[in-house]
């Protein structure tokens, strides 16, 4: 059975990521907020934004969707954009920063 990973935009701006075997049926429960303590209840209408390759073994979609959720708001951007070098480069920024940060004294 293939699974895929997905961005939503929600009504607030926000993104949510999420993985199923079934986008249809899972957008479906998205927008009619069946859910009620789910995370896009309050922040509907939303809005598929990015989808994933198709992968067959569960683990992979889930392993690829807490990598995402991990990201910061810039490279889920660069993601949905499909601009693949500049989440590389959004890597290196921040990078950069963090060791900018270790590098500082103590206050």
């Amino acid at each position: 059975m293939p699974y895929i990973v997905y961005i939503l935009e929600c009504s607030d701006g926000s993104y949510y990521t999420g993985s199923t075997d079934d986008l249809n049926k899972r957008l479906w429960q998205h927008e009619q907020g069946v859910e009620h303590s789910a995370y896009t209840y309050s922040r509907r209408p939303i809005k598929l934004v990015w989808t994933s390759e198709e992968t067959q073994h569960y683990y992979d979609a889930l392993r690829w969707e807490r990598q995402v959720k991990g990201w910061s708001r810039a490279k889920k951007q660069a993601l949905i954009r499909g601009e693949f070098d500049a989440i590389h480069e959004i890597v290196k920024t921040e990078r950069k920063k963090r060791e900018k940060i270790k590098k500082q004294p103590p206050r």
